[in-house]
């Protein structure tokens, strides 16, 4: 179950709704996963202070993810996967700045945080590029282009 919900006044809230739990649901179907995800979506100043208070990071970004589980081992056939926050205003901004659309901004930090939520990571150039494959991949097999 994809559970989501909106921290800030947004217009077509049901078509961002929408692609959002597709982009979630996907990854899930794909990696073969049986779990529940909340997913919300916040202003500027909820993910700084969400930023600041998890990782000690005073400002604003995109995307945070939560996992449920710390690292071990975990059951990823059924159960709470964890959490993920999108920063609404940064999407609307990096759609623009790359010259795409929100929705296809929105399904990018949808995937990147599900990846994260199944223990994918950045933080090395091998798995960047394991992580950043499998983002353009998913989300050319739902469609969604730059």
């Amino acid at each position: 179950m994809i559970d989501i919900e909106f921290c800030v006044d947004c217009t077509e809230k049901e078509n961002k709704e929408n692609i959002i739990k597709r982009a979630a649901e996907y990854v899930l179907s794909r990696e073969n996963v049986r779990a529940s995800v909340c997913i919300t979506v916040v202003d500027e100043a909820e993910i700084q202070r969400i930023n600041r208070e998890f990782r000690n990071i005073d400002k604003v970004t995109d995307v945070l993810s939560f996992p449920a589980w710390d690292g071990g081992e975990y059951d990823l056939t059924d159960g709470f996967l964890g959490d993920i926050a999108i920063c609404e205003k940064r999407a609307r901004e990096q759609a623009q700045e790359y010259g795409h659309s929100l929705e296809r901004e929105l399904a990018f930090l949808t995937v990147h945080g599900m990846l994260h939520l199944l223990g994918y990571d950045h933080m090395q150039p091998d798995d960047e590029k394991v992580m950043f494959g499998m983002q353009d991949e998913i989300l050319h097999e739902l469609g969604i282009e730059r």
